[in-house]
């Protein structure tokens, strides 16, 4: 069976694939076209533990024996031990399970504008973002992203977003005029750059929100689940969102989101108001808890362990101009080349990379050695010198 043929025949193509087709996920990486892989992509921060780890295939295996799906007109498990761990972990007050970060981010913006409704009637109901962010592929979720790019080819867009500059408080007491019901960022822009947010911007943000009532909305499907060193990125900077959102790492490979909602908003999404036929599903949420399980603090230092290893390592390369990001969400400014080129030269010589921008993009699984590591870091230090 040819793989490539197939999908270029049967798939839409809406995907710049590269030149791999990948058949086996191991400890170390993937297997592929006869080859293996090292990993430093995790399926864009989705593999949290890699491809195929021992006690996640155990815990998904163990529920598709026992229950694979009923709907969320009944009670399971699996959800409600995750949505008490969800819960516990950052301090929120009550969950909504999804598929993906879009999903998520989604819900976060009808709940938000439902609280505001709810509260203050018409007119309330405009949602600010940053410029450079990115938060999904729907329709509304393109409209809240922050780069005109993602503006094209699909209009009309959903109404009600307004972007404004990161890091600029000026900016920001200049947008909140009284149709705005939310502020919504992303900790770290993925998508934009890997590029973290000031701490003491998000401090401003939230005191800002808090005396005009306005939500803060932290979307955490790419930094979230132990990628930056925490449970969620929000606990680095001292601040609590009103809403998050997240998913990608969540379950470790199989599709799960979830929207969490502060005190505020805790009851504002009433019976009938938002739903999902898979969101919650038992197999996802039994791979969530297990992924969980195993992001305690001892394991939560040794991805910051990590990413100081790789930082060290990165900023010593002849090839490299600068270093991004947080914990193992790490973003490379080149001295000189094309990030999409170094991609491709990096698989050719066996390693998986990503790119944002013109920055070349590594978010390695959360637990991986440091000898793969090492393997992964002489091939990237090889492309780019």
């Amino acid at each position: 069976m040819d793989i490539k043929n197939l999908d270029h025949s049967y798939i839409a193509q809406t995907y710049g694939r590269y030149d791999l087709a990948i058949t086996d996920g191991e400890p170390s990486g993937f297997l592929g076209d006869g080859r293996e892989y090292i990993d430093f992509g995790s399926g864009i921060a989705v593999n949290t533990f890699g491809a195929s780890e021992a006690g996640w295939v155990e815990a998904v295996c163990a529920q598709a024996k026992k229950l694979s799906h009923t709907s969320n007109y009944f009670y399971t498990e699996p959800q409600s031990r995750l949505a008490e761990t969800l819960c516990t972990r950052t301090g929120l007050k009550r969950v909504f399970f999804s598929n993906s970060g879009a999903e998520a981010n989604e819900c976060a913006i009808k709940a938000a504008r439902k609280y505001s409704h709810d509260k203050y009637g018409d007119g309330r109901a405009t949602i600010l973002t940053l410029e450079n962010s990115f938060h999904g592929r729907t329709i509304t979720t393109l409209s809240a992203t922050g780069q005109t790019v993602f503006h094209t080819d699909f209009m009309p867009f959903t109404p009600g977003f307004a972007h404004i500059r990161a890091n600029d408080i000026a900016a920001l007491e200049g947008a909140l005029t009284a149709d705005v019901c939310a502020v919504m960022m992303e900790p770290v822009q993925g998508e934009g750059g890997v590029l973290p947010l000031e701490a003491g911007y998000l401090a401003a943000v939230r005191k800002l929100c808090d005396e005009r009532d306005i939500l803060l909305i932290l979307d955490e499907v790419q930094t979230g689940n132990g990628r930056t060193g925490t449970l969620y990125a929000f606990e680095q900077f001292g601040i609590l969102p009103d809403i998050l959102s997240t998913a990608k790492g969540l379950a470790g490979g199989l599709p799960l989101g979830a929207t969490l909602f502060g005190e505020k908003v805790e009851n504002t999404l009433g019976k009938s108001k938002h739903g999902s036929t898979f969101g919650g599903n038992p197999i996802c949420c039994a791979a969530a808890n297990y992924v969980l399980s195993r992001l305690d603090d001892a394991f939560l230092g040794e991805v910051k362990a990590k990413a100081a290893y790789f930082h060290e390592k990165l900023a010593a390369m002849p090839g490299v101009a600068a270093v991004s990001g947080m914990g193992l969400m790490i973003g490379i400014t080149l001295k000189e080349g094309d990030a999409h080129d170094v991609a491709l030269k990096c698989l050719e010589k066996g390693l998986i990379v990503l790119t944002a921008k013109d920055k070349v993009r590594l978010l390695p699984p959360l637990n991986i050695g440091y000898d793969d590591i090492d393997r992964g870091l002489a091939i990237l230090a090889e492309v780019v010198a």
